[in-house]
């Protein structure tokens, strides 16, 4: 097991995709120890590793979220939110985090939000007289309401490991993610008061009433998801080919910016995308059957129970390993390696898995923030044009604020709870 500890550590170090890192590791692990006889249940592994019907949501979201981003759904949004709140001294910023915020609830992926918005506001910002590194921030920041807010692709495999229904860790995201965006704003009107931030002009009332009608379309993919899964009419995976079917409506007789030349370009990106995350699963769920054999899970298990048993310290303990964990390890992955090892557990501390999740996938979103890995810097560093220096010290604020809301949410649990125990399946 050292050996292949050692080979895995050369790989991560190496920047090897992480998904070949995990594969490669597993493999090196069973010709190693002489248990060359597993490699013939390799195959099966693999596959049972994507054998869920809840993971049938993750191409059906993204493909809704490519679809509503080729509609003219994303501008409309921005459009809106500016009209309300761009006058503000900091208004595109604030523009930014709401724009986000409806976002999340249609896409459910931090790095493709990010990549899309990086794209839109840093330039917009920069031209409105805010530093680029700030833009490059706040679009990175906001994108973090991606797997938070419902739709999340992390909900979704968290479910999927831990046997938590969909739909109650869907609801459970609501609250917490109205927090996040809630933090960013009075984050950004405080450093709009010290540094004096830029601002728009006025939008007449007119103006903000037909930016109101226009993006009613979209917000109907949120509205009738939430209303939908609350109200048991359809499941979680069953919402996202609702979410679909709304969005080619939306792109093609609303907006009618969407066309049929664009459904090929559209179900190809999708296709790449559901294709990497997939492989990501099957590899570490392969991983997750090594760590097995070798009884690692138990192990911490015994560790951790021995350590303390106060629920508290317990919570506090997987924080701080959850967000030294997100500065390595791609989420996903984290995910789908960590949960089969603290799920047992939650019934020792008395921890709801529904709270757990949020916290686990809040955690490792805030790693997408977080050097050396940092899947979210990069991607908005690149996009946005800053250099990483210059954004990561832009970013410590936001970072500051999503922990100080992930302590809140860790030790109030109704705020993550409360919408679920409504009712919601």
């Amino acid at each position: 097991m050292t050996t292949a500890l050692l080979i895995f550590i050369v790989l991560i170090l190496i920047r090897v995709p992480i998904s070949l890192v995990l594969g490669i590791t597993s493999i090196a692990y069973i010709l190693l120890s002489a248990n060359s006889g597993l490699l013939i249940t390799v195959p099966q592994r693999l596959y049972s590793g994507l054998e869920s019907y809840g993971l049938l949501a993750i191409p059906l979201f993204m493909l809704a979220g490519e679809l509503m981003n080729s509609g003219g759904i994303t501008t409309r949004l921005i459009q809106f939110a500016k009209s309300f709140v761009g006058h503000f001294r900091g208004g595109l910023a604030y523009v930014n985090i709401v724009a986000n915020m409806f976002l999340a609830a249609i896409i459910g992926s931090a790095t493709a939000q990010i990549a899309m918005m990086s794209r839109v506001m840093v330039p917009a910002m920069e031209r409105e007289g805010y530093k680029r590194e700030f833009g490059a921030a706040t679009t990175a920041a906001a994108g973090l309401l991606g797997p938070i807010i419902p739709p999340s692709m992390l909900f979704i495999i968290y479910s999927v490991g831990s046997g938590a229904s969909v739909g109650k860790m869907f609801l459970a995201g609501i609250i917490p993610g109205l927090i996040i965006g809630l933090s960013f704003v009075i984050l950004v009107a405080y450093i709009g008061y010290k540094q004096s931030l830029p601002k728009s002009e006025r939008v007449p009332f007119k103006d903000k009433l037909e930016s109101t009608f226009k993006v009613l379309p979209a917000l109907l993919v949120p509205g009738i998801m939430i209303w939908g899964i609350l109200s048991g009419v359809f499941t979680p995976t069953e919402s996202a080919a609702i979410a679909n079917m709304i969005g080619l409506i939306v792109g093609f007789f609303f907006y009618k910016e969407l066309k049929l030349k664009d459904i090929p370009g559209i179900i190809l990106n999708t296709a790449v995308t559901t294709a990497t995350v997939t492989l990501l699963v099957a590899m570490a769920n392969l991983f997750g059957w090594v760590l097995a054999f070798e009884r690692i899970p138990q192990l911490i298990a015994e560790w951790m129970v021995n350590l303390t048993t106060n629920p508290y310290v317990f919570l506090l303990l997987v924080n701080m390993f959850l967000l030294l964990i997100g500065m390595a390890f791609d989420g996903i992955a984290a995910l789908i390696i960590l949960v089969p090892i603290f799920m047992p557990l939650l019934p020792h501390f008395g921890i709801d898995p529904i709270h757990f999740g949020v916290i686990v996938c809040l955690n490792l979103t805030i790693g997408l923030l977080t050097p050396p890995v940092g899947a979210g810097l990069f991607i908005s560093s690149a996009i946005g044009n800053v250099k990483l220096e210059a954004l990561l010290k832009s970013i410590w604020p936001f970072l500051i604020a999503s922990m100080a809301v992930l302590l809140l949410i860790t030790y109030i649990p109704d705020l993550a709870l409360w919408i679920p125990n409504l009712g919601g399946k």
